[in-house]
């Protein structure tokens, strides 16, 4: 009766321990623990076969050293151990020692207790797998006599039984972890390899020049800000710094700064402790802790209130945080890209935006040109969303019509690219042929075409520079040699000097009007003599 007791109340306790949803090798370890309490088991190990390896090996063990462990690896049908996962049938040996077949591959240092000189024992049970035997449990126990070895032997079947499920649970746990794994990596492979320079559309000058800034910054730190109107592409810009720089492993984190109440950003940046306002109920990480090792985005950084850009200033200064409700500092490690719509050099002056503030986010500013000023880049763009939304919809819109395709490079894409990328996925969608008609493109776009129909829609840019030139050579011919020259100069003062005006004298403004340089702006202006007109 009293052994009954006692299976029972092992197997009572192996059963808690089972459904404590801890590691396999650490529940192994609890329920072997049970087992030398009880039945004064020495060495206790858990085989399961690898398939890497083609053999079977130990991954937990009680009285073993990670040594010892580590040298037991038996081949199918080696050793004992072996036999009984070839076979699916127990091995029961009732003196170690006296057994030529036991390996001891482990290197048990003695065969015998150490008090009493009694045998040791050694009970090897199979476990079954979700097709044939995955493994087997083995313990050594000293030898009282062999009704007593008969029972232990039932009872670690048994447990090798229950065992059996939280094996086969782990090895499916292990199994989708590994697929989880493998999908990640090719998640983050297919983001480098979309956001090498050599995969983002723009050959224009203008866009050279910003993929040659970002190449330059990608492998440091610097804080970055990225300047443009709404739809250019500062999150693409964003990513290709991220997945370009040695951080490209580590989170890229994005956040709106003008989604959300102040006092919801600042918690969403920062983070918060439990009690720290209404329905803090536990603590939690900001978005900048969650960054840390990688890059967080701050996208519309002009609209930050005033009180959440003295509390980023510090974290730029100090690269440290504190929690919405705590007084305990956090290090964290973490590169900011800030972008904004806005001028910030107006803002700075009209008090909205603190200047310390900015020239802590102005390390490096990259000002991304509007389509408007990188015509040249707009048939690569359509041909990249045609393919794109092609697949994603099984459609083959395919031709477009040189009337079309004029239409869109001369359309000012106030949207930019992301007005692009709509019309192109609209026009996919709508289209029930190869043929790319006037009727697929969005409303304000056809009626833009519309409009250049008018009595001077002969006045193209094209007929326009046709007949300066022709009027240039008529007035130059006795300047000989310095034709082109003279031309080019009166042709860029007046540009110039009519975006000037256009943008209100605000030379910032003329040269992103332009697409051109603020320093080339500047020393035109000089050279051009257009900053002593009245």
């Amino acid at each position: 009766m009293i052994r009954i007791e006692q299976e029972l109340d092992i197997l009572e306790k192996i059963s808690l321990i089972l459904g404590e949803g801890l590691e396999l090798d650490q529940v192994f370890q609890h329920a072997m623990s049970v087992l030398v309490e009880k039945m004064s088991v020495e060495r206790a190990s858990l085989m399961l076969w690898d398939d890497a390896l083609d053999q079977l090996r130990i991954i937990a063990a009680v009285g073993l050293s990670p040594e010892e462990m580590a040298r037991g690896r038996y081949d199918l049908g080696e050793g004992v151990t072996g036999q009984v996962m070839q076979t699916g049938k127990s091995r029961i040996i009732a003196d170690i020692s006296q057994d030529p077949e036991f390996l001891n591959r482990t290197g048990r240092p003695q065969l015998q207790t150490k008090i009493d000189q009694r045998p040791i024992s050694f009970i090897c049970v199979p476990v079954k797998g979700q097709d044939g035997y995955a493994g087997a449990i083995a313990i050594d126990i000293p030898y009282l006599d062999d009704v007593t070895l008969a029972a232990n032997a039932r009872l670690l079947t048994i447990i090798a039984g229950s065992f059996a499920q939280a094996i086969r649970l782990h090895q499916l746990v292990r199994l989708e972890k590994e697929q989880l794994i493998e999908q990640n990596q090719r998640l983050r492979d297919n983001l480098d390899e979309r956001y090498r320079f050599h995969n983002i559309i723009g050959s224009s000058a203008a866009m050279q020049e910003v993929l040659a800034t970002v190449g330059q910054i990608a492998s440091s730190r610097a804080t970055a800000l990225l300047l443009g109107e709404t739809g250019v592409g500062k999150e693409m810009i964003a990513k290709a710094i991220h997945y370009n720089s040695p951080r490209k492993n580590k989170p890229l984190i994005r956040i709106n700064c003008g989604a959300l109440s102040p006092s919801l950003l600042e918690s969403e940046l920062f983070g918060h402790v439990k009690g720290a306002f209404t329905g803090a109920i536990k603590d939690k990480i900001g978005r900048f802790e969650a960054a840390d090792g990688g890059t967080i985005f701050l996208d519309e950084i002009g609209t930050l209130d005033s009180v959440l850009q003295v509390k980023l200033l510090r974290v730029l200064q100090e690269r440290e945080l504190e929690r919405v409700g705590d007084h305990h500092s956090v290090k964290i490690d973490v590169r900011v890209i800030a972008a904004t719509n806005l001028d910030l050099d107006e803002e700075v002056r009209q008090g909205n935006f603190r200047e310390d503030l900015f020239y802590r986010l102005n390390v490096v500013m990259i000002d991304i040109p509007p389509l408007r000023n990188r015509r040249e880049d707009i048939p690569k763009l359509i041909d990249f969303f045609l393919d794109r939304f092609n697949r994603e919809n099984d459609r083959q819109l395919l031709r477009i019509s040189r009337h079309i395709l004029n239409t869109l490079l001369r359309y000012p894409w106030p949207g930019n690219v992301r007005e692009l990328e709509n019309a192109m996925e609209r026009a996919v969608v709508l289209s029930t042929s190869e043929e790319f008609v006037t009727d697929l493109l969005p409303l304000q776009i056809r009626m833009f075409a519309q409009q250049g129909r008018g009595p001077h829609s002969e006045d193209t840019t094209e007929s326009i520079a046709t007949r300066l030139a022709e009027q240039a050579v008529r007035e130059h011919e006795l300047s000989e040699g310095h034709i082109y020259d003279l031309a080019i100069r009166q042709l860029e003062h007046q540009l110039i000097a009519q975006a000037l005006e256009h943008t209100g004298g605000i030379k910032t403004k003329a040269a992103d009007f332009l697409g051109i340089n603020r320093n080339t702006l500047n020393k035109k202006v000089r050279e051009l003599g257009i900053e002593n007109e009245s």
